[in-house]
């Protein structure tokens, strides 16, 4: 068994979010972003990943992006998460730093191109390496009863989706108006 395991991406997303302060503390929580609603974005494909590597995803609604948080510098073992309360043991939680920076996010799948996915929902930047994609399968991957410990004790306090914005509205880059 290795202790040490390889990853390179097989995609880049192309995102409106250039720092973490533009983007969404979750993709569902889009308070406080530049137009209030979630954004799209397309996943480019590496060129030595073969098209038949991507093939068959048309009809899937989500799916579920797993990526690097690349500009992530070092972890703590615990964290203060954006909603309050107190430290939190990191693996409790879905801060960008951790022992492995890894990410989750499970995303809509708006269209596929050719070399690319257009996608809506994000909460990641722009060039953020993707490292593998997997199809959403809700009988598989949705629990909707599930409890979410210290989350649900925020939940009832706050409200659901009380997850801060960023700060600031983003400012709409150059290439980005219409």
């Amino acid at each position: 068994m290795s202790d040490t395991y390889l990853c390179r991406p097989i995609a880049y997303l192309r995102s409106p979010y250039a720092q973490r302060i533009d983007a969404p503390h979750q993709p569902t929580v889009v308070q406080g972003t530049q137009t209030g609603d979630a954004v799209q974005a397309r996943i480019e494909f590496v060129e030595d990943l073969p098209d038949a590597a991507f093939a068959d995803l048309e009809g899937f609604e989500r799916i579920w992006l797993i990526f690097a948080f690349s500009r992530s510098q070092g972890w703590k073992a615990q964290v203060k998460p954006p909603r309050g309360g107190p430290k939190r043991g990191v693996l409790a939680t879905r801060s960008p730093h951790r022992p492995n920076p890894l990410g989750l996010s499970a995303v809509e799948l708006v269209a596929v191109e050719a070399r690319a996915l257009i996608v809506r929902g994000v909460d990641l930047l722009d060039g953020t390496p993707v490292l593998d994609i997997k199809p959403y399968v809700p009988y598989a991957d949705a629990f909707a009863q599930s409890r979410a410990g210290w989350i649900d004790q925020i939940d009832s306090a706050q409200g659901r989706h009380s997850a801060p914005g960023p700060k600031r509205p983003r400012k709409v880059r150059p290439h980005e108006a219409e």
